[in-house]
């Protein structure tokens, strides 16, 4: 018998996703602790690389160029990735509070969540100026400014630092017809600069028309420019806010020491709370005080990962020993940049390509994520193990079970029902029991994880079960659990399990059904079922399709192969979020709307599109057309179903379907065969019905979309282009 993972006995949870904690996920990837698991917190899928934020709002980068991509980040290191704002940490049950989903763990925590813009209390301010900070957001209202503003628009930067001066300049390449303007409020712009590089910057303002303005204090802001403490008004159509940053204000409520709301940390990164760390910008570097930059924060990270180890293994520590400066290299939007150390007035060309190559070579280090090479198979073994392995990973989610054809030929020999109150046994959604005048539904469903969040696994497997008492017309009632969790400390199961009934719990309530009990395992992954019954008066069934129903699908296509790339660190991080927060959408909504008028309805689920579309027209006794235009896919599912992404259920979908299917080859054809965990509901409505069905399921929040109709005929699907 194979030696059994040890087992999980530490919660190593990550506030933020800055540069150091990127690092940190990296060298995490290349050398895991056994024993430890860590979390990783953040807002967004991705995070922005500030080093490079001026040379994409000058055009020279592309926005993907400068994204740290966190999903790929927690896959390489085996990190659970939450996507969410942390707003407070409970430091005496040493929780961490995230809105939206039960409280996170820790035994030790790290704040690296980088530092906002400080809109000042000034009339308004903070409905007109855009902050240069959080960077996202920014780049995001710039590139819609820079790609729509009428010729010649007008630019205002409140702030004259180094970085109000950096991006005035970067504005002025991307928009030369613009008219780009200054405001500092003290009497000299760029003070935090020696001589030489102050003096070469504004030469290269004025070379590109940027005009300074200092003595400017702002008494207001309007939609279309700024009033000055001299009363005068100065028209803009885009104005930036560079002054002042702050920390996020739920660390106040924490008790940990700050310094200007800042964490303030020892030389091994803790806090006055041994238990948690900090690093870069959020950092007070109490021994050696130094400004905000990334370069700190890029070498912090070594000490942090040994640290945040030696925390959870009892080992030493090391101590940061911050340099006592540090380069600046300051572009100037043309591709030339102004260096400023040692009072050098180093300036030119040659300079932006040095900055090039070393943001280059950080966003390389982040993003080449080398693989782990799989076990070796043993030298003697059975004959077949490579087959049955295969060339890719098992997947989890609903691509991780048994193909149809094995299923169907299983499912043939088991007798028919005995009794006479089961109406429907095998072969349906859900098994159909007399219960009263109407009927009850029974179901069940289980699926291998496809993320290390219990919370989101949680949510998507009851959404998954619930499809199939949703598509059979019934209203959930009850729900059982079953739940193995790998071999861990008890404390982090009982979390664990706690994490996933709490999500599972919130979605069968809101779906009007209880969850009443379950049973757990340990074992060697995490999987997660329920057993599920619902009520019904009038079954919806898959056997009374009629031609000239319209097919109408609730959710897009492209989880499975999603899923696959990601396992792979294949999918782009964004692309991946969309696909959990598909998952996680609830169809209770569109059940309601479809019950009453639907002919037929299936879910989509582990056999894709086809094989339950395939499956409601055996029922049925008709045959199907589809228009593969009209289908609803994901974002960035076709593109990686072209690199050649897939299940590791997809050729048995598609084997399943073989000779009753006709359509045009492609990436997008085999999205039809893509197993989908927790899709959407496949309904038959009359045609009359159609448009006011769909239009009353985006109404509820859904992409729903008109994909195909019924046809007499064979049980055959023929797909147009």
């Amino acid at each position: 018998m194979p030696p059994a993972p040890l087992p999980l006995t530490r919660d190593i949870v990550l506030i933020g996703g800055g540069h150091a904690h990127a690092l940190v996920l990296r060298m995490w990837g290349m050398k895991p602790l056994p024993g430890a698991r860590l979390t990783l917190i953040n807002p967004l899928p991705t995070a922005a690389y500030s080093g490079m934020l001026p040379g994409h709002i000058a055009g020279h980068y592309p926005r993907e160029a400068l994204q740290l991509d966190l999903v790929r980040l927690a896959r390489h290191a085996g990190a659970r990735l939450i996507l969410g704002y942390a707003e407070g940490i409970d430091r005496e049950n040493r929780l961490i509070h995230v809105p939206g989903r039960a409280p996170i763990a820790y035994d030790i925590a790290s704040i690296d969540t980088g530092i906002t813009a400080e809109m000042p209390d000034i009339p308004g301010f903070c409905d007109y100026v855009t902050p240069a900070k959080p960077l996202d957001a920014f780049a995001d209202r710039w590139e819609a400014f820079a790609t729509s503003a009428p010729p010649g628009p007008r630019i205002a930067v409140v702030g004259g630092g180094v970085a109000g001066v950096e991006l005035a300049l970067a504005f002025t390449h991307r928009r030369p017809d613009a008219q780009v303007s200054v405001y500092e409020a003290a009497p000299e712009t760029l003070t935090a600069l020696g001589r030489g590089a102050r003096q070469r910057l504004r030469a290269h303002c004025a070379r590109h028309s940027v005009r300074l303005v200092e003595n400017a204090r702002l008494t207001e802001a309007r939609a279309d420019g700024l009033r000055l403490s001299n009363g005068s008004f100065e028209p803009a159509d885009f104005i930036l806010g560079t002054g002042a940053t702050k920390p996020a204000d739920w660390l106040h409520g924490t008790g940990l020491d700050l310094h200007e709301g800042f964490v303030s940390v020892g030389p091994t990164l803790q806090s006055s709370d041994p238990t948690i760390f900090a690093a870069g910008d959020i950092a007070h570097l109490t021994w050696a005080p130094r400004p905000k930059a990334g370069v700190y924060a890029v070498r912090e990270a070594p000490v942090l990962f040994h640290n945040l180890r030696a925390a959870v293994t009892g080992c030493a520590m090391r101590s940061y020993r911050p340099q006592r400066d540090y380069l600046k290299l300051i572009s100037t939007g043309d591709k030339r940049a102004v260096a400023d150390k040692w009072g050098l007035p180093l300036d030119g060309a040659w300079l932006w390509r040095w900055k090039d190559r070393i943001d280059q070579r950080f966003m390389a280090m982040v993003a080449d994520l080398p693989n782990m090479p799989p076990p070796a198979l043993p030298p003697e073994r059975a004959q077949g193990i490579e087959e049955v392995l295969g060339a890719k990973p098992l997947c989890g989610g609903c691509g991780g079970k048994l193909g149809a054809a094995a299923l169907r030929e299983v499912l043939a020999d088991l007798p028919p029902p005995q009794r006479g109150d089961v109406r429907l046994g095998a072969g349906g959604d859900a098994a159909v029991l007399a219960h009263g005048s109407g009927v009850q539904m029974f179901t069940t469903d289980h699926v291998r994880a496809f993320s290390e969040d219990p919370w989101l696994l949680g949510r998507a497997v009851a959404i998954h079960a619930l499809g199939d008492i949703w598509a059979a017309g019934g209203q959930p009632q009850a729900a059982l659990a079953q739940v193995t969790l790998p071999r861990m400390a008890e404390g982090m199961a009982a979390r664990s399990l706690a994490e996933i009934l709490a999500a599972a719990g919130e979605v069968l309530r809101e779906a009007g059904a209880d969850l009443v009990g379950g049973h757990t395992s340990l074992g060697a992954e995490v999987m997660l079922g329920f057993s599920i019954t619902g009520l019904a008066e009038r079954p919806v069934g898959q056997d009374t399709a009629k031609p000239g129903d319209v097919l109408i699908l609730t959710k897009p296509l492209g989880t499975g192969v999603i899923l696959a790339a990601e396992m792979l660190k294949a999918a782009p991080g964004e692309i991946v979020a969309g696909a959990w927060a598909s998952m996680a959408t609830s169809s209770a909504r569109a059940a309601a709307v479809l019950a009453p008028v639907a002919h037929a309805m299936t879910d989509v689920t582990g056999f894709g599109l086809a094989g339950h579309l395939l499956g409601l027209c055996r029922a049925s006794g008709v045959g199907a057309e589809l228009a593969l235009a009209d289908i609803p896919l994901l974002p960035g599912a076709e593109a990686l179903s072209a690199a050649g992404h897939g299940s590791s259920l997809l050729a048995q979908n598609i084997a399943a379907c073989a000779g009753a299917i006709i359509a045009p080859p492609g990436p997008r054809t085999e999205l039809l065969y893509d197993p989908q965990t927790a899709g959407g509901l496949l309904a038959t409505v009359p045609q009359t019905r159609a448009q006011e069905v769909i239009e009353a399921l985006r109404e509820a929040g859904y992409g729903a979309a008109a994909i195909g109709r019924i046809v007499a005929g064979a049980p055959l699907l023929r797909i147009s282009g």
